[in-house]
């Protein structure tokens, strides 16, 4: 294992758990430099992540995409939490994050630009940390930009899965 903390989940029993981990976010489900011609590819992006990484089946994505014509899931400060709908459980394997760095952003909303699209794909609270460590970004407009700039996966992975006893933003 290498030296960056991961969250693990399990989706088996408890005898089998020390078996069968698997990491909600790592580098492969973080895509530097993407492009997308809008939020609607964005989203498409975030979401074939979540399936190559095989956390969520394809319908998936048609749900995230119905997700945001219902309410949008821009946070502001240049961050987007696409995400499915309660009924689009069925369709969650695993919990899981994908990552879309777009460094020249694109339109969310009106006069809004996201340049980190951050998909969501959760069984039970299992994401709660990361949203956690969102919430604390929004708080520190610098370490978007850092993570806007990043040329490492593992910088934007290794602060999104930061749990909450470590401190500092570097």
């Amino acid at each position: 294992m290498s030296e960056y903390n991961f969250i693990y989940i399990s989706n088996s029993s408890e005898s089998e758990k020390t078996n069968c981990r698997m990491e909600i976010l790592n580098s492969e489900m973080v895509l530097l430099g993407a492009q997308a011609a809008d939020k609607v590819d964005a989203i498409r992006q975030a979401g074939e992540v979540l399936i190559k990484a095989g956390c969520v089946a394809p319908a998936y994505v048609d749900g995230m995409l119905a997700r945001e014509r219902v309410m949008s899931t821009y946070l502001g400060s240049g961050i987007a939490i696409p995400h499915g709908e309660l009924a689009d459980l069925q369709s969650v394997y695993h919990t899981g994050v994908s990552v879309l760095q777009l460094p020249k952003g694109i339109e969310w909303e009106p006069g809004e630009r996201a340049y980190l699209v951050i998909g969501l794909a959760s069984i039970d609270q299992e994401h709660v940390q990361v949203l956690t460590n969102l919430v604390e970004l929004l708080q520190a407009p610098e370490t978007i930009t850092q993570l806007v700039q990043a040329t490492d996966p593992m910088v934007i992975v290794e602060r999104l899965t930061r749990g909450r006893s470590e401190t500092g933003w570097n």
